[in-house]
C-alpha cells in the first residue's frame, strides 16, 4: 500500500526546524496541504518556502503557544487557510530542563497545555469531517527516570498518558490519537548539535548508549508520523511508539543520558 495524503489537511506545531519541520515537509511531499507555526519568524518563513515547493496550500503563523489563546488562534487560521483539518501533530516543546520554576513552567505551558489546547481546538473540525488523526510528540525520557531533566521527562510522561486517554475518549468520534517518543535526535542547531561543542563528554556518552551507534534524524521520526497518520495505521490508537534505535532498551541495562529530542 502506497502512502498518500493528497487532499488531506495537516497542522503541525513547532515546525520551523528539526522534527516538526521534517514532519511538515514529509506530509507536503505526499500531497498534503500543511499549516505550521513556531515562535521564530525567520525559521518559520524558511520552512514555509520549502513547503511551497511541493505545490500544496500552505499556511504559516508565528505564535507563542505558551500563551493560552494562541493554540485556538492558530488552529482557526489553519482551518481557514486549508479549509479544514484532518491531521494534527503536536510537536512544540518548551524544552524545560532545569528543576526550577522556569523549567517547569516551560514544559507545562508548551509541551502539555499547548498540546491540550491545540487538540481541543482541532477536535470539533475533525468531528465535523467524520474523523481525523492526532499525533503527540513525546520522548523516551517519558518512559524512565531522568534526574537531569526532571520537568521535561515528567511532562513527556504526562503526554504518554494523555495520548492513551484521548485515544479511548475520541474513538467514538473516529479520531485516532497516538504518540511518538523519539530518542536522541541530532540536526543542525538542535540540542545534540550544540552539545557536541558545549559538552563533548555528554555527547559521546549518549552516543555510546545508542545500540545502532549513531543519533537519530528528524526524517526518521517523520516516517513514523506518516505511517501513524495513514490507513496503514488505521487500527492503532492510544499508543506511543519509541523511535530511538534501541536507546531505551539499552538504558534498562546501564546508565545513559537522555536530553530533549528537538
Amino acid at each position: 500500500m502506497q502512502i498518500s495524503f493528497k487532499g488531506k489537511k495537516v497542522v503541525v506545531t513547532g515546525a520551523s526546524r528539526g522534527i516538526g519541520r521534517s514532519i511538515a515537509l514529509a506530509f507536503a511531499a505526499e500531497g498534503a496541504d500543511v499549516a505550521i507555526c513556531a515562535r521564530g519568524a525567520p525559521g518559520l518563513e524558511a520552512a514555509e518556502v520549502e513547503l511551497k515547493r511541493h505545490g500544496g496550500t500552505t499556511f504559516a503563523m508565528p505564535c507563542d503557544l505558551a500563551e493560552a489563546s494562541a493554540p485556538a488562534s492558530f488552529v482557526a487560521g489553519a482551518v481557514s487557510a486549508l479549509d479544514g483539518i484532518d491531521i494534527l501533530v503536536n510537536n512544540a516543546s518548551g524544552i524545560g530542563m532545569r528543576d526550577d520554576e522556569s523549567g517547569w513552567r516551560a514544559s507545562i505551558d508548551v509541551d502539555l497545555m499547548a498540546t491540550v489546547r491545540t487538540t481541543q481546538a482541532a477536535i470539533p473540525f475533525m468531528e465535523k469531517a467524520g474523523g481525523g488523526v492526532i499525533i503527540n510528540i513525546s520522548s523516551i525520557s517519558g518512559f524512565r527516570a531522568v534526574p537531569r531533566t526532571l520537568p521535561y521527562a515528567a511532562i513527556k510522561a504526562a503526554l504518554v498518558n494523555y495520548t492513551m486517554g484521548q485515544g479511548l475518549a475520541l474513538a467514538p468520534k473516529r479520531i485516532r490519537v497516538n504518540g511518538i517518543a523519539p530518542g536522541s535526535i541530532e540536526f543542525p542547531g538542535g540540542v545534540w548539535d550544540n552539545r557536541k561543542a558545549s559538552d563533548p563528554q555528554l555527547y559521546q556518552r549518549t552516543l555510546d548508549s545508542i545500540p545502532w551507534g549513531r543519533f537519530g534524524t528528524p526524517e526518521e521520526i517523520a516516517k513514523v508520523a506518516l505511517f501513524l497518520a495513514s490507513e496503514m495505521g488505521s487500527w492503532i490508537t492510544g499508543q506511543t511508539i519509541a523511535v530511538d534505535g534501541g536507546q531505551l532498551l539499552a538504558s534498562k541495562t546501564g546508565p545513559s543520558a537522555t536530553l530533549p529530542a528537538s
